[in-house]
């Protein structure tokens, strides 16, 4: 599985448990770090919790392991590194502090995501 296919399990992941504002941006050009960056929102700690449980239950079925995780036992801004690819989760008071998508978006690098479940209100 390339770094676009585990980006876009993530954040079908996300949007098939209710995951708000997902965002994927390819960062590659703008780091060494990672290649792709997925953003996404939760309305609580434990839906926060949820997002990051079932990323890594999906990308575990194509063998696919995060390399560090942090952040789930508070459920604020859960982070799982899959080397190439970085899941962001926030909750979303915090995700309108920190702004990542402002820091590494250049208003090109986003990837469409076809993603199924409808917008929130």
């Amino acid at each position: 599985m390339d770094a676009l296919q585990i980006a876009l399990t993530a954040a079908k992941a996300m949007d098939a448990k209710r995951g708000r504002d997902i965002v994927a941006l390819k960062v590659d050009e703008m780091t060494v770090i990672t290649d792709y960056m997925v953003i996404a929102s939760g309305t609580s700690a434990i839906q926060v919790r949820a997002l990051a449980e079932n990323v890594e239950e999906e990308l575990a079925k194509a063998d696919v392991f995060a390399k560090r995780r942090e952040g789930m036992s508070e459920g604020r801004w859960c982070v799982l590194d899959y080397g190439d690819v970085m899941v962001h989760i926030f909750h979303e008071q915090d995700r309108e502090y920190y702004q990542l998508e402002r820091l590494w978006s250049d208003g090109t690098n986003g990837v469409e995501l076809a993603l199924d479940a409808p917008e929130q209100a």
